[in-house]
C-alpha cells in the first residue's frame, strides 16, 4: 500500500540530510546496490532521524509503503522496527520487511528490542529463517543467532543450527563465518570441534579461522593452533 505524501515527505528529509562524499564510499561497500538508489546519508544522523519519526503516526503507515525506493529508507524501516516494544508485532514487521532486504548493510542493522522479550519464541522463529530460500532472510537469521544465543543463552543446539547453514551466497557464507569467528571468542571450548572436525563448508572454515585469528578476543596461543586447521 502506497502512501505517496509520507513517502515523498521522507524521501525530502533524507535528502536534506545528504552527505556526497557518504554516497560514493557506501556504494562502494555495496556493489549489488544501484548507485542512484543510494542518497549517502551517514547512520548517526539516520538514526537520529529515525528517533524522532518513530514517535509520529506517519511511522506506522510508512513501514506500510513496500517496497521502498531507497537505501536509506529501508535503514529507516529497520530502525522503526527495534523501537516495537511488542514481540510478537515486531516479528510480524520483520517477517514483512526481510522479503525487500536486499544488501547486507540493511540486514545487519536491524536489531529489534522487543526479541528478548521472548528467547524461546525467537529461537523458532530463527529455524524459519535459516531455512528460507532468501539470502538476506538467511543471514539475518544466523545474524540474530550470532547476537542473542552466543552469550548466557548460548547451548550447543543453536551452534548445530548455524553449522547446518549451507548456501552459494556469498553474504550467507561471510555471516556464517563471522558467528563462528565470534563463538570461538565466547565460546571456544563448545564449538573448536565445529573446526577440528571439518563440520562447516571449506570456505566457511578457512573465513572463521581468518577472522578469529584477526580478532583480540582470541589468545595467541588459541590462534597458533587455529591456524593449523586451515584447509585447502
Amino acid at each position: 500500500m502506497k502512501h505517496p505524501d509520507i513517502e515523498k515527505s521522507v524521501q525530502k528529509q533524507l535528502f536534506a540530510l545528504q552527505d556526497g562524499a557518504y554516497q560514493a564510499f557506501q556504494c562502494k561497500l555495496m556493489p549489488n546496490v544501484a548507485p542512484e538508489r543510494v542518497i549517502g546519508v551517514r547512520t548517526p544522523a539516520l538514526r537520529a532521524f529515525a528517533k524522532e519519526f518513530a514517535r509520529t503516526p506517519d511511522a506506522a503507515e510508512f513501514i506500510k509503503i513496500l517496497p521502498h525506493t531507497y537505501y536509506e529508507e529501508n535503514n529507516l524501516h529497520g530502525f522503526i522496527l527495534e523501537t516495537l516494544k511488542d514481540f510478537d508485532e515486531a516479528v510480524r514487521a520483520v517477517d514483512k520487511f526481510l522479503p525487500y532486504v536486499d544488501n547486507w548493510a540493511t540486514c545487519d542493522q536491524i536489531k529489534p528490542k522487543a526479541f528478548k522479550r521472548n528467547l524461546p519464541g525467537l529461537y523458532e522463529k530463527i529455524k524459519g529463517w535459516v531455512a528460507s530460500d532468501r539470502t538476506y532472510t538467511v543471514r539475518f537469521g544466523v545474524e540474530m543467532l550470532m547476537n542473542f544465543f552466543l552469550d548466557g543463552n548460548f547451548t550447543s543446539e543453536s551452534a548445530e543450527l548455524a553449522s547446518r547453514v549451507r548456501s552459494n551466497e556469498y553474504y550467507v557464507n561471510m555471516m556464517v563465518a563471522w558467528y563462528f569467528a565470534t563463538a570461538l571468542a565466547k565460546q571456544y571450548d563448545a564449538v573448536i570441534f565445529y573446526i577440528e572436525q571439518n563440520k562447516l563448508d571449506i570456505w566457511v572454515h578457512n573465513k572463521t579461522i581468518q577472522k578469529a585469528v584477526e580478532s583480540y578476543r582470541i589468545t595467541e596461543k588459541q590462534k597458533k593452533y587455529l591456524r593449523t586447521l586451515k584447509r585447502s
